[in-house]
């Protein structure tokens, strides 16, 4: 497969409509201080109506809203939730080629490389005021091979890892976060190993689940599923990606709680002390305090396994065939700004990958410690997690390639440590499944 710019035809698919949501207000002082004077953001001021489609919650509050109107009274903004990245993501390549999507659309980072087969379709963003604004890695994924900037970074996930004090102590093991971070800091024998001693000393699960696990690993492989030059697939070739499964399914059999992630079990862990650690993206946080919302040992570590590793993310397009492409690009840019994207991280907890944003640690740390945000210092027992964070990010040295076929080939790997798991395939018998099922894929 090609990566060059070219148009497509895309098929009108049924896809999910996108669901406009009302979002509940989330008062939050502004962590920036942000005094910047705002001007208007178009020349036209002719009244206009701008529709933003997102998923999820990505800060985005009706008082965050409300500011851009405020600073720009011909524009009217009309904020539409998706349900699910899912859906969003059905109705984005449903209407991207035939009309119909919002002035601004957001993508998730794991659609990026089939986003980027339809940049015709999509407004070239590049502009001197954003320069220099995001990670190099972040911008590098959102340009086409014609060097158009077609997408505006939101957030990043940035890895961690969250670990329940309380069980660590009752283990005889350090329980700090600088302590935990040194204890576990080196690559992925370490985690385990480490994970092996606190089994022998307590009977209970070092980690959550194999499937969330093998995510972190894998997305430290640049080239995992497929060829970034051909589109070849590659999974059941690739000797990185059948050593992280050995290893994998070698050690979950003892240290694993043996949990998907997502399930109900999953979820009931995070307050019951099933497991002591989890791999932790930014947003994660949230889910934890969301699903463990009276627990009070949870903290994180500054530490990942192999070095630094992202997890999830997401940016803004403006679609070429849209009526108000100016002004939409206008308001692109001004959320994707580092004040915007501090106040979205108090707000929901997702994690900025503007540069001057990671370089404020007062600022994050601010913003994370809002006691409306999802990832409050406070339950989290750590007042640094935005110096985590941003020390994470600043870690991470891959980018993985994910073409058209890496949810297909992810799933059936997930099935294939999920089978080994629950017992019900040996890890030979697992994998050999799981080469079969990938032939057949494209």
């Amino acid at each position: 497969m090609s990566l060059s710019r070219r148009k497509k035809t895309l098929g009108m698919a049924a896809g999910a409509t996108v669901f406009a949501l009302t979002l509940a207000a989330c008062g939050s002082s502004d962590p920036a201080d942000d005094t910047t004077e705002a001007t208007e953001t178009t020349e036209n001021t002719e009244p206009v109506t701008l529709t933003v489609a997102t998923f999820n919650n990505f800060g985005y509050t009706e008082e965050l809203l409300q500011e851009y109107m405020d600073l720009n009274p011909h524009v009217t903004v009309v904020h539409n939730v998706a349900a699910t990245s899912n859906d969003a993501r059905t109705n984005y390549f449903a209407k991207l080629g035939a009309g119909g999507l919002a002035d601004i659309e957001a993508i998730e980072v794991d659609w990026m490389p089939e986003v980027m087969q339809y940049t015709d379709f999509l407004a070239d963003l590049t502009d001197p005021e954003v320069e220099g604004r995001w990670l190099d890695w972040k911008t590098a994924a959102a340009t086409d091979p014609d060097g158009r900037l077609i997408a505006y970074g939101t957030d990043i996930g940035p890895e961690a890892v969250c670990y329940d004090a309380a069980l660590l102590e009752a283990a005889g093991m350090p329980s700090d976060p600088d302590e935990v971070a040194a204890l576990l800091e080196g690559d992925w024998d370490t985690y385990f190993e480490v994970g092996q001693d606190y089994v022998d000393a307590t009977g209970k699960a070092w980690f959550d689940g194999a499937g969330g696990t093998y995510q972190g690993m894998i997305n430290q492989v640049e080239a995992a599923y497929e060829n970034p030059e051909t589109g070849e697939i590659i999974a059941t070739e690739n000797p990185e990606v059948k050593a992280i499964f050995d290893q994998l399914t070698a050690v979950t059999p003892e240290i694993s709680a043996h949990l998907s992630q997502w399930s109900d079990d999953w979820f009931a862990g995070l307050a019951t002390g099933t497991y002591a650690t989890m791999l932790c993206p930014g947003w994660m946080l949230g889910v934890i305090k969301g699903a463990a919302p009276d627990t009070t040992t949870w903290n994180v570590a500054d530490v990942f396994p192999g070095g630094g590793g992202n997890w999830g993310g997401s940016y803004l397009t403006v679609p070429e065939a849209g009526d108000n492409v100016d002004a939409a690009k206008a308001l692109a840019n001004w959320l994707t700004a580092p004040e915007q994207q501090l106040k979205a991280l108090a707000a929901a907890g997702t994690f900025p990958s503007q540069n001057s944003a990671l370089e404020d640690e007062a600022a994050l740390n601010a913003a994370m410690a809002s006691g409306e945000a999802p990832t409050n210092a406070e339950f989290f027992n750590n007042d640094s997690l935005g110096t985590i964070f941003s020390n994470r990010a600043n870690a991470i040295e891959v980018s993985p390639f994910k073409g058209e076929f890496y949810f297909q080939v992810n799933d059936a790997m997930q099935n294939a440590l999920t089978r080994v798991e629950d017992g019900s395939q040996d890890p030979t018998t697992s994998w050999n499944q799981f080469v079969t099922e990938v032939e057949g894929i494209g």
